[in-house]
């Protein structure tokens, strides 16, 4: 079924240790994560054969946990894509929705659980790349705070903006993947325990008994109709259990997009310097220049999305441009962030539809990159904020997945996981 659907760029199996609580569970890896001795590519020829000398810390806490890894899930290229047809290895097909994507870019490990190719599976989230697939293949996808979860050992895209999620068939699995791979590490200085010991498996009770759940209008204008109608039902839901119900509005998710896509962009063009053909990516043939060499490899290792990227990014951060896009960039993404923690002190949790949009079409959506960059309109937002989000089954549009997300205040994972156990009960 993994060759139906393109799932794994690498099929290899890693035992974990015999016990624990995630022993007899099998785990796929997106491939950005760095597995000793095993490939990791990050859907891009530039890495088609590297081989990492050491684990990500995730990797390690969920070998420890007793996990078995099997294999290392295909996404787009470095991480930057929204439906999973960027990677050189061929774009991954949706399992629950055959002909449209998984959504990305962790559309492998998505399409892994929903296929039941593996138990769980580690996605990374940017821009969304965890709830996007989750969404778009029916499962459940947790992004947690900034700083919850150590990237070390993670290929970068945008440091300040990425954190690794799980992703799960149900919001108790996700939750209890969550546990095992949260907390400090001494490899990542941006990390923290979340101020408490508590279990976020236990917090999928279900009980949203007095919650207090907004409404981001500003998300839902863009949607689709049936998306929106799928998303009310989810709220009523919600409602009969005990939840109130209520709208707010942040005005400044009107630039959340732009401002993402300066950062992010500015951020990619300084960490994928490192792609050099010095240290990493193809043999070319050059006469000796340096800068012909280095021309040579990126134009050969990249695909188009990874240099259109490269490129905005560089222009941004150039002289001259920094501060008229980089600059205003931050400054919008402060606002934003002010935006939430001021919703946030009157309400519980946010919510809104995780994507506007149904799957896509496989090819569909490639020959326009501004309208891929709009459908993240949902869940780009979370990541400027550095808060925690979960994309829960919510319901179908003619059988194809509809994803319901909910956004916390920073280190309210457990309230999000709550209100999702809810909706899924």
């Amino acid at each position: 079924m993994s060759d139906e659907y393109n799932i794994f760029v690498t099929e290899s199996t890693i035992q974990g240790e015999n016990d624990g609580p995630l022993a007899d569970v099998t785990i796929a890896i997106k491939d950005n994560m760095s597995t000793a001795g095993v490939r990791t590519t990050c859907g891009s020829a530039m890495l088609a054969e590297y081989v990492p000398p050491y684990n990500a810390t995730v990797v390690d806490r969920v070998l420890e946990a007793g996990a078995t890894i099997v294999g290392k899930a295909n996404m787009d290229e470095f991480a930057m894509g929204g439906t999973n047809e960027t990677s050189a290895f061929g774009p991954v097909e949706n399992p629950a929705a055959p002909g449209r994507v998984p959504g990305g870019s962790s559309g492998g490990s998505a399409a892994a659980v929903a296929a039941g190719e593996a138990d769980l599976a580690l996605g990374s989230d940017t821009g969304g790349s965890v709830r996007n697939p989750a969404a778009f293949c029916g499962v459940v996808g947790i992004k947690p705070t900034y700083g919850l979860v150590s990237r070390y050992g993670i290929v970068a895209y945008a440091n300040s903006l990425e954190q690794v999620g799980p992703l799960a068939p149900t919001v108790e699995e996700a939750a209890l993947l969550l546990d095992i791979i949260a907390g400090s590490d001494a490899h990542d200085a941006t990390t923290n325990d979340g101020g408490d010991d508590s279990s976020y498996a236990e917090a999928a009770d279900g009980d949203v008994e007095g919650l207090t759940i907004g409404v981001i209008t500003d998300l839902i204008a863009g949607a689709d109709d049936e998306v929106t109608a799928v998303f009310e039902d989810s709220l009523e839901t919600l409602r009969t259990q005990g939840a109130t119900i209520t709208e707010v509005s942040l005005e400044s998710l009107e630039h959340a997009v732009q401002a993402y896509y300066v950062i992010a962009m500015s951020e990619a063009s300084s960490n994928l310097a490192r792609f050099d053909g010095v240290r990493y990516g193809p043999d070319v043939e050059t006469d000796g220049n340096w800068n012909d060499a280095f021309a040579a490899v990126r134009e050969e290792g990249f695909g188009p999305e990874v240099k259109r990227r490269i490129l905005l990014g560089t222009y941004a951060l150039s002289a001259g441009y920094h501060d008229k896009y980089y600059k205003k960039a931050q400054d919008a993404r402060a606002w934003v962030k002010q935006d939430f923690d001021e919703a946030l002190e009157s309400v519980d949790v946010l919510a809104s539809p995780t994507m506007p949009v149904v799957p896509p079409k496989l090819g569909e959506s490639l020959d326009d990159p501004l309208q891929l960059y709009l459908m993240d309109a949902n869940t780009v937002p979370v990541n400027l904020a550095n808060l925690p989000a979960i994309s829960v089954p919510a319901g179908d549009v003619d059988g194809l997945p509809v994803g319901l997300q909910l956004i916390g205040p920073k280190f309210g994972e457990e309230t999000i996981i709550r209100a999702a156990s809810a909706v899924e009960q």
